[in-house]
């Protein structure tokens, strides 16, 4: 993977006649060939058919997805400019969402070639969306040390992560536009995907896939929530490396999770009542199957309760 810093960096990895993905807020940096804005998107085919030689995905966690899926329908490869901190620009799976946010499919096979950071596309974003996808790239630091095939390049990283977004993700909410403080928690993403890159998922993703995937709620926000009492449980059968994890942070997890001022399921307006369908579809999703001890759909039950 190539690894830029600097929005000047992307005319040197962009390959020929490019389709650039990004919702229409962001301008176009580089002079793209055709550009798709629909993002979030399920008409993935229809926007393939426009790349030719390669798709830069700028954005989120959203665009990236949708281009990653522009990729391995096409064939070509993708550079990733990515907005927020959720990391999603280091893995080559993805998830098709409909404008409305909501699950429709996905897959793997994205030709990652590279990503370039910009610090600066960072400053304006909002509080809600810094802490969430921050917490989303937490979560990766976490869970690399814990799953099964962790490894120590993949741990080097995830603590690296873990120490960078436990100090600067506070400086950052205290002053959302130091160019310093921003940086330095996207250097704590950039580790923390490269660990999750070099490792994948476990328990809290589960969580919040299966109920971000069916009400079309904010990943990175369902991450901050599911995370704290995920660590309370694999506490159980990984304390040695969740005490790491704690230790590099510096921080209570729970604490940096309420910056984002969201806490709680009930306060996204998850239904209780759909606790024990939610509880079942997360127990079979791959995160929970490769976690330390995969949970039980009553244990997972239980987790949930205790941030509803």
């Amino acid at each position: 993977m190539i690894v830029r810093w600097g929005i000047d960096a992307l005319r040197s990895v962009v390959q020929g006649n490019a389709l650039l993905v990004a919702s229409e807020r962001w301008e176009d940096p580089f002079g793209a060939a055709s550009r798709w804005t629909e993002v979030p998107c399920d008409r993935v085919e229809e926007a393939a058919a426009l790349a030719r030689d390669c798709v830069v995905a700028l954005g989120g966690g959203s665009a990236i997805d949708l281009g990653k899926a522009i990729s391995a329908r096409a064939g070509v490869p993708l550079v990733s400019v990515p907005t927020t901190y959720a990391g999603a620009e280091w893995t080559e799976f993805y998830g098709v969402r409909t404008p409305d946010r909501r699950m429709a499919g996905g897959g793997g096979g994205a030709q990652l070639y590279a990503i370039v950071y910009e610090p600066t596309l960072t400053l304006d974003l909002p509080r809600t969306t810094t802490v969430g996808t921050a917490m989303n790239a937490l979560a990766h630091c976490a869970e690399a040390l814990y799953v099964q095939g962790h490894n120590a390049e993949a741990d080097e990283h995830a603590l690296a992560g873990a120490r960078l977004i436990g100090k600067w993700l506070p400086r950052v909410v205290d002053a959302p536009r130091s160019l310093e403080a921003r940086t330095e928690l996207l250097r704590g993403a950039c580790h923390a995907g490269q660990a999750l890159g070099g490792s994948m998922l476990a328990l809290a993703h589960a969580m919040a896939q299966a109920v971000g995937g069916r009400y079309g709620l904010p990943h990175g926000t369902l991450n901050g929530i599911c995370l704290p009492p995920a660590l309370r449980f694999n506490e159980q059968f990984a304390p040695d490396a969740v005490a790491r994890f704690r230790n590099a942070v510096g921080r209570d997890v729970a604490e940096l999770s309420a910056l984002g001022g969201v806490t709680r399921l009930r306060d996204l307006g998850v239904p209780e009542d759909d606790l024990p369908a939610l509880a079942q579809a997360a127990a079979g999703r791959p995160g929970n199957q490769a976690n330390p001890r995969p949970a039980t759909p009553g244990e997972i039950e239980e987790l949930l309760r205790s941030v509803y």
